[in-house]
């Protein structure tokens, strides 16, 4: 659960992604439209997984999904402003691990959204879960310079 009383130092994320915005991504009102943010974290999640993985990801081959996805609203994004979306990984466990996101303004540095999503490794030929691959495991671990299996939260 997103602890909005408690959001994570933004200088804790080694991943950054800046996001371009488009004049369709904003709505009647003025602002972003909100399901253009889950676009936004999907592009910091492909940039993250790009730059975690030492070795090419075949786009092809599905080994990971999304198993649960929780978004907080915190302050509108509007036409103009450059974000960027800031990824890490916060946990590994057996069959899945945990990411945590944020979009941010790079001029004011304001958090505009927080969003975690628990990614689980599957197999589609069974169409069930399977134990998390070494090189994730690896690749994570590595690219967080951390030991994400010892995390609980």
């Amino acid at each position: 659960m997103i602890d909005l009383n408690n959001l994570p130092d933004p200088d804790g994320f080694r991943h950054r992604c800046p996001v371009q915005l488009r004049f369709n991504d904003v709505d009647i009102l003025g602002h972003v439209n909100n399901t253009v943010y889950f676009s936004f974290y999907d592009t910091g999640k492909a940039y993250y997984f790009k730059q975690a993985r030492t070795t090419q990801i075949d786009w092809m081959h599905v080994d990971t999904v999304i198993a649960n996805v929780n978004c907080a609203y915190i302050s509108p994004i509007v036409f103009g402003e450059n974000i960027e979306v800031l990824t890490r990984c916060e946990s590994i466990h057996e069959k899945s691990f945990r990411l945590l996101q944020m979009l941010r303004d790079t001029g004011s540095g304001q958090i505009k959204s927080v969003c975690e999503t628990v990614m689980v490794s599957y197999d589609p030929a069974s169409r069930k879960s399977t134990p998390l691959s070494p090189l994730w495991r690896k690749a994570l671990t590595d690219y967080e310079g951390r030991d994400l299996s010892a995390q609980t939260k």
